[in-house]
């Protein structure tokens, strides 16, 4: 969501922000419906003056017996209610339609922010780790011996249909192990507070972080008209929805582990097999509410304990900041981790981590007192991925896998597996 008074002060900047994300035009268009609006409170307004002062030279005319202004000032008055009342009608349509155009368009990127179409002109700032010299071929997770009796494609797809998996025995604790190792790690040294929400949320919730109404498409609904979170971004960040937080308050740090739900359907044909890109996974995810000072400080910390999630497991990455064409609606700048996976022979991404800015809080009316007491001021909220389990599950078979189909698994995850530290080539934990 966007100030309209900014964008009344300096429309320039609006239009040139926009058009870096590929908009042109509905800068002029937001002005008009503004002008047209604002007219129509005006002459609300005006009628609602010209009523009152009608009304109170009625009771005059009356007092004095001059019947023919009395006729004339009460038609007046009729004709102003309706003028007033047509007005105010008028106003509150254009105020819908200037609230839905807002609510429809992106973020504006940060002028760090590389220019760009799509992926091929996101920017490198960092690579972490050397991918595996492995003296055999490589394949990917769903190919690997000691993987296929516990990931259950044929299952899944009996149960559920396309693009869902029934994760069984050894793997299905790997995945179990990973999202508790990381929900400790942000907990223990990274200062978040862990969070269980609900994966059923109302409309608002979904309107408040930017799902809705844009990418309604991408996401579950139920007939009673709760919608399935596609990342607990949406409850994580909804819990100060309509809140006014003392500035003492911030930064409020979040951590969820939960089920997750896409339809994905901007991505037909897409990573159609594996674990790669599923209807339903699990994510830990990070949230930070925080003030206008420190928002792009907490970016560069939230992307860390991101990292910091990878480097624990040994696994290779890369980090991204993404371009204008790449990035999120809803953000202003995000970085985007891609794990090295040796059964595809490149870096995939496994976790975003954006800066909303305001543009999350306006729409959910969240604020903040000032510590030098001054007027409320919107919040600015982060999020990130720390990270998607399913994906991280993808990364650890794929660059443990061995020549014989067993998986040598981190050191990291050892604790959480009764001290197993690989995956045998027919599927048991040792």
């Amino acid at each position: 969501m966007h100030d309209i008074r900014a964008i009344r002060d300096n429309p320039e900047a609006f239009e040139a922000a926009l058009q870096r994300r590929g908009l042109s035009g509905l800068t002029a268009q937001i002005l008009s419906l503004d002008e047209a609006r604002r007219a129509r409170i005006q002459a609300a307004e005006t009628a609602q003056a010209e009523q009152n002062r009608a009304s109170k030279a009625v009771g005059a005319a009356k007092a004095r017996g001059d019947e023919a202004e009395f006729d004339r000032l009460r038609a007046l008055v009729a004709e102003t209610k309706a003028d007033m009342a047509r007005m105010q009608t008028e106003a509150g349509d254009l105020d819908g339609q200037l609230r839905d155009l807002l609510m429809g368009l992106p973020n504006l990127p940060l002028e760090r922010v590389p220019d760009g179409r799509d992926e091929a002109d996101n920017v490198e700032l960092r690579r972490w780790g050397t991918p595996p010299a492995l003296d055999f071929t490589p394949v990917e997770h769903f190919q690997i011996a000691g993987v296929i009796p516990g990931m259950d494609f044929e299952t899944g797809a009996k149960l559920s249909g396309s693009r869902f998996v029934v994760l069984k025995g050894a793997i299905a604790r790997i995945h179990r192990a990973l999202a508790q190792f990381m929900l400790d790690l942000h907990v223990d040294h990274h200062g978040l507070q862990e969070t269980w929400t609900p994966v059923l949320v109302l409309e608002e919730m979904m309107l408040g972080t930017g799902q809705l109404p844009k990418f309604g498409e991408d996401s579950y609904k139920t007939r009673e008209g709760y919608w399935l979170i596609p990342t607990s971004e949406v409850t994580l960040t909804n819990t100060v929805h309509g809140d006014l937080l003392d500035h003492a308050a911030l930064p409020r740090r979040m951590v969820a582990h939960s089920q997750c739900f896409r339809s994905e359907a901007g991505s037909a044909g897409r990573d159609t097999t594996g674990m790669l890109r599923q209807h339903q996974f699990e994510k830990v995810e990070m949230v930070s509410v925080t003030d206008a000072e420190t928002g792009l400080d907490e970016h560069a910390r939230m992307t860390r304990c991101a990292e910091a999630v990878l480097e624990a497991l040994q696994l290779p990455y890369r980090t991204l900041v993404l371009c204008t064409g790449d990035m999120g609606a809803g953000a202003r700048i995000t970085h985007d981790l891609e794990v090295w996976l040796p059964g595809q022979g490149r870096y995939r991404e496994i976790s975003s981590v954006s800066y909303c800015g305001d543009y999350q809080a306006r729409r959910m009316n969240a604020r903040y007192r000032p510590q030098d007491g001054g007027k409320p001021d919107f919040l600015h909220t982060l999020n990130g991925s720390g990270l998607a389990v399913g994906r991280a599950l993808i990364a650890v078979l794929e660059n443990g896998q061995q020549a014989d189909g067993a998986v040598l698994l981190p050191q990291a995850l050892r604790p959480y597996l009764s001290g197993a530290g690989r995956l045998t080539a027919d599927g048991a934990l040792v």
